[in-house]
């Protein structure tokens, strides 16, 4: 029988180490955080206000979406895409793969909007995370289509030279893929999930018109691509490209957020030689298969989304909250 004294000690354990999981938790991502501040409506109007954004721009999933990814990438979930330049010191945004960003004064809007009813409280990283799942899913679904963790706080740092090197860009190999995603922490499964974001949007000519006319410099296509798909997109992107003109990255379904883009892919209709680049590695290609079915795509594309948006998060004491999105405080 074990003594009082055994049962304290136990007991003693017990309490520190529990008590150390609460601390660790309570200075991480949590769901509901801000149920637990002084704005505990926090989410609800970041939806409501997202709503109103993506009615009026039916594109602004696809926009967040890439907006969070290219965040999150580069120095973590901290905001500090959103940061404008200070001086001649370029910010991320000013970086080329950034350059076809948008969605930044969406962002700001809603923040501009929440700091009216809660001033200081709620960082312009959660709404980011928030407003890009909600933006997405207000069309799709009554509920959000996958969980949103919160307790983000925003970076003070943002800057160009940090970008190349950390997004993907569109003729990556998946060499190149899996090696970018395995350094966030994130899978091949991640990395097929991740990349079915592409069924919404649309893409600038020149993203992929290296295909089309000239794959290997001598005035080739992409042997990988389907030929009529390719007199498709040569008909309205011809050579040279026109930076303005833009197609849809999943053909007829660019509107909807569904399992289409697999569908379209295994057709080698994937836009991007990094969305054949999928069907080139065995697990990845097997994966491609296994997330044609729409319920097994939702599933995967949230989980792989509530990865991506921890990376190398700031919580805790740590970073701050910004009044504007734009700019750090100590600017402001």
């Amino acid at each position: 029988m074990r003594s009082i004294n055994d049962c304290f000690l136990i007991l003693f354990v017990s309490i520190l180490v529990f008590g150390m999981v609460r601390i660790c938790e309570a200075g991480g991502l949590r769901k509901n955080f801000y149920k637990q501040t002084s704005c505990p409506k926090a989410e609800d109007l970041v939806k409501s206000l997202t709503r109103v954004k993506a009615e009026a721009n039916p594109a602004l999933g696809a926009k967040l979406l890439r907006l969070q990814f290219h965040d999150c990438f580069v120095r973590g979930c901290d905001a500090s895409i959103l940061l404008d330049r200070v001086g001649t010191d370029q910010a991320e945004k000013d970086a080329r793969p950034n350059l076809s960003v948008s969605g930044y004064q969406e962002i700001n809007d809603i923040k501009a909007k929440i700091e009216q009813a809660c001033p200081g409280v709620v960082s312009c990283a959660d709404i980011l995370a928030l407003a890009a799942r909600d933006a997405v899913s207000f069309s799709m679904s009554p509920t959000p289509l996958w969980d949103v963790l919160t307790g983000r706080k925003d970076g003070n740092v943002s800057l160009a030279s940090e970008v190349n090197g950390n997004i993907p860009g569109p003729s990556s190999n998946f060499t190149s893929l899996k090696r970018l995603f395995l350094n966030k922490g994130l899978n091949v499964n991640d990395l097929v999930a991740l990349s079915g974001a592409h069924t919404v949007g649309f893409a600038h000519c020149g993203t992929f018109s290296r295909r089309l006319y000239n794959f290997t410099g001598n005035g080739d296509t992409d042997p990988s691509l389907d030929a009529t798909y390719i007199e498709s997109l040569k008909a309205q992107c011809p050579n040279p490209a026109d930076p303005q003109t833009t197609v849809e990255m999943d053909p007829q379904s660019s509107g909807s957020f569904d399992s289409s883009y697999f569908n379209i892919l295994v057709q080698n209709k994937g836009l991007f030689q990094s969305d054949a680049a999928l069907l080139t590695d065995r697990a990845s290609s097997k994966t491609v298969q296994q997330l044609r079915k729409p319920r097994a795509f939702l599933d995967e594309f949230g989980k792989s989304m509530k990865k991506m948006a921890a990376i190398g998060v700031i919580t805790g004491n740590a970073g701050e909250i910004r009044k504007q999105c734009g700019k750090i405080n100590s600017q402001v």
